[in-house]
């Protein structure tokens, strides 16, 4: 089986060649904004799946959620505005950010509590914000 970075780089570049001028012109054609419905279609498709307890729908689904997602994201590199990697370094940092009783000092061996830390740490990151 082909690792994982592999796979990512397979898929990241398959995006690309549809989104490329000799690429494919439905995919060419799509914008954000016109990604919108699909987004939402396609994880309310991984939602039903879940909820029918249908994993191998649920699989297909959730890669239909992230070609919707690569799709948006690399619209949104060609438009110079961010790329696939400030995705994920965005994500990554956050996940570090709200999980300090994995990651740093504090304490958390409940869910609740957890839940109450990752509030706390999320209402934080809002008033740092509003303050910019």
């Amino acid at each position: 089986m082909e690792d994982r970075k592999e796979l990512f780089d397979q898929f990241c570049n398959i995006i690309a060649k549809l989104r490329a001028p000799d690429g494919c012109p439905w995919d060419r054609k799509q914008t954000a904004e016109s990604m919108q419905k699909s987004l939402l279609e396609e994880a309310q498709e991984a939602v039903d799946a879940i909820a029918g307890k249908d994993d191998v729908n649920l699989c297909e689904e959730l890669g239909d959620v992230m070609l919707v997602v690569a799709m948006i994201t690399r619209i949104k590199e060609e438009e110079g505005k961010f790329a696939m990697a400030d995705v994920l370094a965005g994500v990554n940092d956050k996940l570090i950010r709200r999980h300090p009783h994995i990651f740093g000092d504090a304490k958390a061996s409940t869910p609740e509590e957890v839940l109450k830390l990752w509030n706390q740490v999320k209402a934080e990151e809002k008033k740092k914000k509003s303050q910019k």
